[in-house]
């Protein structure tokens, strides 16, 4: 079985190091780069299972090189490093995209947990022909199922498909243009006014489990909360 590969983009060379010694340790693969513009040419040659991109880089910031990724690559992991902690730095990151944002100072065993959480979401998406749970419920993508103990729910493609990006993004922020374009090919208005009613339908579809939520989050996206 091949290794993870990783690609960590730090300017901060000490930091890298440790970081990737780290990963190295756990038999990821990473390579390091120290800045936003070696990261880019890297991510062309070798793509990736998993970004983690500081914000703050020369020649190309995590920020630059996010959106540049983002353009062609919905799927692939990012995770940022980042010491800012305003609240407008971290929705700017998810709106570019991220999946996750670890703020410096960190420990290296909480960066690890994220990976291996994104890692998840990768293998739900590889997986996407079985059962997968979703609270009291059991999803299955392919079949465009929802399954509770006392019945089931057919759904529309589109349905599942909006149910299959929302759970692999689960606890996380789902960009609302990345959503559109996935499903419905453009983000205009009256396209994003039918995810609206898509997302309707799904919350009460997904209403026996109290736990199970679909939060808007206004200028960004939505995020499953589960």
């Amino acid at each position: 079985m091949s290794k993870i590969r990783i690609l960590l983009a730090e300017d901060e060379m000490a930091l890298g190091m440790i970081v990737q010694e780290s990963l190295e340790s756990r038999d990821f693969h990473v390579t390091l780069c120290p800045d936003g513009l070696q990261a880019w040419e890297s991510y062309q040659q070798s793509k990736p299972d998993v970004l983690v991109l500081d914000v703050m880089m020369p020649k190309k910031d995590g920020f630059a090189l996010a959106g540049q990724i983002r353009k062609t690559d919905p799927y692939t992991p990012i995770i940022f490093l980042t010491s800012k902690s305003q609240t407008e730095d971290v929705l700017k990151g998810f709106g570019l995209g991220a999946n996750d944002y670890v703020r410096k100072p960190f420990s290296l065993e909480e960066l690890i947990v994220r990976i291996k959480a994104q890692l998840n979401r990768l293998l739900l998406r590889q997986n996407q022909s079985d059962w997968v749970q979703l609270g009291m419920y059991e999803f299955h993508p392919t079949k465009q199922l929802l399954k509770l103990e006392k019945g089931e729910f057919q759904l529309t493609s589109r349905e599942s498909q909006l149910l299959k990006i929302l759970l692999e993004n689960a606890n996380q922020i789902t960009d609302r243009s990345l959503i559109l374009t996935q499903i419905w090919g453009s983000d205009d208005f009256f396209n994003a006014r039918s995810m609206d009613v898509f997302i309707t339908r799904l919350r009460k579809k997904l209403q026996e489990d109290p736990q199970i939520q679909i939060l808007n989050v206004r200028g960004f996206g939505y995020k499953l909360v589960c």
